[in-house]
């Protein structure tokens, strides 16, 4: 039996409520591969239910990521904020930038969820001519030592790379190991051509392992071990950290399932690597 790391710092998890149709809408309309279990993803999701799912795990500490749409991304981080103390979690929140009208309407956004004490960073929520926002938001999060989570499948990956050169103090996170729609051969060389131009821009440059269920329609150690083991090799193991994405991965196991899979495949690198892998990035990144 592989050993189990001796902590986790769960860096990707959605806590949300179906009920919300304004801020969730999406979970109302289940859509999803016939290959899984829809109704572990269109589910209500909260601490409670995390912890349960997770407990096994000795797990420390987890970070939110945005899951409202729009502008209600802004909203959840305040909520979020103000309920973890109660109810024992989040420990950070990455929060939204959705699309505006203006920069100055971006930028105001970014300093409300400031005033949320575990507010690190932002994903985009919502569609952008392109995978980043722009520049003047760009610089707003790096003047404001913000993370920016980059959500960009392989097409768009190096297009993404030449735009954050621009910024090089800007930490930034690469969501899902690079979002592969496939194992297809040609995803994975243009998975490899960006993800090796995003390494390229240095050590602020981090590979969240995570989210690779959905587009394998899998969850096992055959089909997560090549992007993985490619992807701690391209950035090293002070620059990957492992996140759940529950209950979107739920769809294809559970979590202790999925934590067998990270736990195999990096058993040969020691527990020191598995320290960084599994908690200690995370806490440097996002700060808790």
């Amino acid at each position: 039996m592989t050993e189990r790391p001796t902590r986790v710092v769960d860096a990707h998890v959605h806590l949300w409520d179906p009920a919300r149709t304004d801020w969730y809408p999406y979970l109302s309309h289940p859509q999803a591969p016939a290959t899984a279990d829809i109704a572990m993803m269109y589910r209500l999701y909260d601490v409670d239910i995390y912890r349960a799912e997770s407990s096994r795990w000795s797990v420390e500490k987890f970070v939110n990521v945005a899951a409202a749409t729009g502008q209600h991304s802004i909203d959840e981080t305040i909520e979020l904020d103000a309920e973890a103390d109660s109810r024992g979690g989040p420990s950070a929140i990455i929060g939204g930038i959705p699309p505006t009208d203006t920069v100055a309407e971006a930028i105001a956004l970014l300093d409300r969820q400031m005033a949320a004490p575990r507010f690190r960073g932002v994903r985009p929520m919502g569609r952008f001519d392109g995978p980043l926002p722009a520049g003047e938001v760009l610089a707003s999060l790096q003047d404001r030592n913000l993370v920016f989570e980059l959500m960009a499948h392989p097409d768009q990956l190096q297009v993404a790379a030449e735009g954050l050169a621009g910024f090089p103090d800007l930490a930034v996170v690469v969501e899902h190991a690079g979002w592969p729609r496939s194992a297809s051969g040609e995803e994975g060389v243009l998975w490899r051509q960006g993800m090796t131009a995003l390494a390229d821009l240095g050590d602020r440059v981090v590979c969240k392992l995570s989210g690779l269920a959905m587009p394998l329609e899998a969850m096992s150690v055959e089909a997560f071990a090549p992007w993985l083991e490619y992807a701690i090799d391209l950035f090293g193991v002070d620059r990957c950290l492992f996140a759940s994405n529950f209950p979107v991965d739920a769809m294809y196991g559970t979590f202790d399932a999925l934590f067998d899979i990270y736990s195999t495949v990096t058993a040969g690198l020691g527990p020191d690597a598995q320290e960084k892998l599994f908690a200690q990035n995370a806490e440097r990144i996002y700060r808790c």
